[in-house]
């Protein structure tokens, strides 16, 4: 039985890695905290990255086989840095800094594909002046590391952005704490001197959205899918991921062969990986929106429903340094989604269902998987300054078609009676 450690688990990470499938394969050790729930959450004061990376060498060290994580805030790149002390397969720990700060990763993009990159400026978030924006406005502004598109929106006028910076102290002490073990790292194992403490001002993109997922095995990319990341009209906020995507083949094609260029060209030689591209239909344009170093979990088992195989098969493997092996088209289902129910007005989700309510709609649909994120008070409304909407909660179902999936997503939105 091989033996792997899970940091920073997400919900998702435990309904997968809990399955009976993975019973007598695999032994997880699960190590980390939630950074949205309390008290857990307030580790975040006095936690220390580098610190509690070599905890888990000596803790770890002889005890497994490999090191996984989907954690974007903090890790992935604290995988990296344990496989990397351990001997263990992994990312290169620098390859993932560069890849999570969204700075030095729009200069390897404009490197090795410049058609692809908008143009692009840093700035401190004490920011003073017009002039240290770095880009005509309105452009879009987003966090050189963040997670969960946390800050990220665009803004027409400086007025406009001191405002969407204005924090209060504690608010300003969680955005320094958040930051400080990526800087940490960053400091240890790379040059750069651009520290997190600072926003990225892009070019305003608009089309299509997508995600890319695959993964590097030995310097090789392979891609697993593209899924469609569909809007609330009129916003930035996801509604709906959905696989397989219905763009054109061609548009596809381009976008595959564009993700294996951009990370056979940032030497990210190992794990999985995910980038986020628009397609401009007027001008037939690809841009990259960003790229990250890991796999995207909330999304990922989509996969599994449509071609067959488990994406977290593919993971492990890849810690354990053996090849994986994927089908596609296999799955029961020819579409699937990942739907996302959202307020904009900050109200709080008076009525919910209950666990009954939720057993009963899995029994009549047993592929669907059901994570409520309710938040109240300060918690809520600090999502919803940040993000400008507040996820409750994540449905993810397959469907014969993609009309049949939709039509199922609607038959369980009614039965589960959110307010």
């Amino acid at each position: 039985m091989k033996r792997i450690l899970v940091l920073f688990p997400k919900d998702w990470d435990r309904d997968e890695l809990d399955q009976p499938r993975y019973q007598g394969r695999y032994e997880f050790f699960y190590e980390g905290f939630d950074l949205f729930k309390f008290p857990e959450n307030a580790r975040l004061m006095t936690f220390d990255a580098y610190r509690y990376a070599s905890r888990l060498v000596e803790k770890y060290r002889g005890r497994i086989d490999g090191v996984i994580s989907n954690n974007e805030q903090f890790g992935a790149l604290i995988a990296a840095v344990v496989a990397k002390r351990l001997g263990l397969p992994g990312t290169d720990p620098a390859v993932i800094i560069a890849a999570q700060h969204k700075y030095y990763a729009r200069f390897l993009q404009r490197k090795i594909l410049p058609q692809a990159t908008p143009a692009f400026s840093v700035f401190p978030y004490d920011i003073q002046s017009v002039g240290e924006t770095g880009l005509p406005f309105p452009f879009y502004v987003k966090p050189v590391k963040a997670t969960y598109s946390v800050l990220a929106r665009s803004v027409g006028d400086f007025d406009e952005l001191k405002k969407h910076l204005s924090f209060n102290p504690f608010e300003t002490l969680i955005i320094r704490k958040l930051i400080k073990p990526f800087n940490d790292l960053m400091a240890r194992y790379t040059p750069f001197t651009i520290d997190a403490h600072h926003l990225v001002a892009e070019e305003i993109m608009t089309g299509v959205q997508v995600n890319v997922d695959g993964y590097m095995f030995n310097g090789k990319a392979h891609i697993l899918g593209i899924v469609d990341e569909v809007m609330y009209p009129g916003t930035q906020a996801f509604m709906r991921f959905e696989y397989p995507s219905r763009l054109p083949a061609d548009v596809l094609a381009r976008m595959r062969a564009l993700t294996e260029q951009l990370f056979t060209g940032i030497d990210y030689g190992y794990g999985f990986f995910n980038v986020e591209l628009i397609y401009n239909p007027d001008n037939g344009s690809l841009r990259i929106i960003e790229i990250n170093p890991r796999m995207a979990s909330q999304i990922v088992n989509l996969y599994r429903r449509v071609d067959g195989y488990d994406p977290y098969d593919v993971l492990i493997q890849l810690a354990l340094g053996e090849a994986p092996q994927v089908t596609f088209g296999a799955g029961e289902f020819g579409a699937a989604a990942s739907f996302v129910f959202r307020r904009f007005d900050g109200r709080e989700v008076k009525r919910v269902p209950g666990q009954a309510q939720i057993e009963s709609m899995q029994q009549r649909y047993p592929d669907a998987r059901l994570m409520l994120y309710l938040k109240r008070g300060a918690s809520l409304a600090r999502e919803m300054k940040w993000l400008g909407s507040y996820r409750y909660a994540v449905l993810n179902l397959g469907g014969a078609s993609p009309e049949d999936l939709l039509q199922r997503y609607d038959d369980i939105r009614r039965e589960l009676s959110f307010e």
